[in-house]
């Protein structure tokens, strides 16, 4: 059974994966439009940071930032470092670290979840998982600005209750 769990991004295993992630990144786009973030920044006390496993085995990874709102509260997060093992690819582990960053968004009362992605062909499956769960294309945000290798989306999630019989995710084991 997979499990998500809080963890650290400077765990062996998880700091390996995250830099294939960004080695992918800079592979991809240009430096300028690379906005992955480092196992060190990940640890930034904003961010939540989760692992998937099963049997203790590394399948993937998500995070979720907190982003500053005019009022002092966060109201918006964003998704960071979306990123599965290779060996763990088609298997649903992506909408399960998915389900579980969206209800812990919920479960802080954010208002909205953004999330920033490439505009390459090499991103077209992550496209798809956020359109399938709801995320629209939206205008830059936070400190992102117009950028012709990304994609900025977004979920509001007052308007978006996850339902069990909706064909989203399926539960997982999780604990925060």
């Amino acid at each position: 059974m997979i499990s998500i769990d809080r963890d650290s991004p400077i765990r062996d295993d998880v700091h390996l994966l995250l830099s294939e992630h960004l080695a992918d990144m800079f592979a991809t786009s240009p430096a300028e439009s690379v906005h992955a973030l480092d196992h060190s920044a990940l640890s930034a006390p904003s961010i939540t940071f989760w692992t998937a496993r099963e049997d203790g085995t590394l399948l993937g990874c998500g995070a979720l930032k907190l982003l500053d709102s005019p009022a002092g509260t966060a109201r918006h997060g964003e998704i960071k470092s979306m990123r599965t093992t290779a060996t763990a690819r088609g298997r649903g582990v992506a909408t399960l670290l998915l389900g579980h960053i969206l209800d812990a968004a919920r479960t802080r009362n954010l208002e909205r979840v953004c999330l920033e992605t490439g505009t390459e062909d090499y991103f077209a499956p992550a496209r798809r998982l956020y359109a399938r769960h709801g995320f629209t294309e939206c205008p830059p945000f936070a400190d992102y600005v117009l950028d012709p290798h990304s994609v900025f989306m977004e979920l509001r999630l007052l308007s978006h209750t996850r339902k069990a019989d909706d064909g989203g995710w399926a539960p997982a084991v999780v604990r925060s």
